[in-house]
């Protein structure tokens, strides 16, 4: 039986089809499955009465168990394909948990796709979230230039500012902004908001820069490598 001690889950999700880079989720990572690093840090942070990934893959589940983790269904294909949000993905495995007696305060989704998560924003997360009449908290991460300075480029392949008003606005005199990290997500799971996740019922757990980078393309996994090395120094 779960410990109870933080009464919390951790949802990995994982699915087999991904194209870009193809088995992504398992290809390895300086030695390791990439998923590896999303099943370990969740362990070690102590937070959690069950890491469970959700994946529609027999390879998948296999090496995610290898690692500690508990694969206690295959997902439906009907929630595996391109078009399939992580909030179904989710909801899936918190009524498969629920209907088989299992209750948690807290859920946390860790992508598959975060080997520079460190467990201290984790447990930051949790922290602040259970101090706070707020559902969610998610890691987050500021933008390294002014989001007032941006442009578009029309269709005859011209520049057009979203906010001409800032063309000569100095950028110290900006208000910062920040974005998704694509780490983690902590909510409460019986606490129901109306808001979006990036909205009112939300704290954004603010990682720095060179912890964050999505791992969507090749491009994307060499750069993660780099960070990696540099942050690990390894040669």
């Amino acid at each position: 039986m779960p410990n109870r001690k933080n009464n919390a889950v951790a949802i990995i999700p994982a699915r087999g089809g991904s194209k870009r880079i193809p088995r992504k989720n398992i290809k390895d990572f300086f030695g390791k499955p990439l998923i590896a690093y999303s099943i370990e840090v969740a362990l070690k942070s102590n937070l959690f009465d069950k890491v469970i990934v959700s994946t529609d893959d027999e390879e998948i589940a296999t090496v995610a168990k290898k690692h500690g983790a508990e694969v206690p269904f295959l997902r439906p294909k009907e929630l595996s394909d391109d078009f399939t949000g992580t909030d179904d993905v989710v909801n899936h495995a918190i009524k498969y948990l629920t209907d088989n007696g299992l209750h948690y305060t807290y859920c946390c989704t860790i992508y598959a796709t975060a080997p520079l998560l460190k467990k201290e924003f984790l447990i930051e997360g949790l922290d602040k979230l259970k101090n706070s009449t707020a559902t969610y908290s998610f890691s987050a991460t500021s933008m390294p230039f002014p989001i007032q300075r941006t442009f578009k480029i029309d269709e005859e392949g011209r520049s057009e500012m979203f906010t001409p008003e800032h063309y000569n606005t100095r950028s110290q005199d900006l208000e910062e902004a920040y974005h998704d990290a694509g780490q983690f997500y902590w909510e409460k799971i019986q606490n129901k908001s109306n808001d979006i996740m990036f909205g009112k019922d939300s704290i954004p757990i603010i990682l720095p820069r060179q912890l964050v980078q999505d791992i969507d393309t090749l491009e994307d996994w060499k750069y993660a490598e780099t960070m990696y090395q540099l942050i690990n120094k390894i040669k």
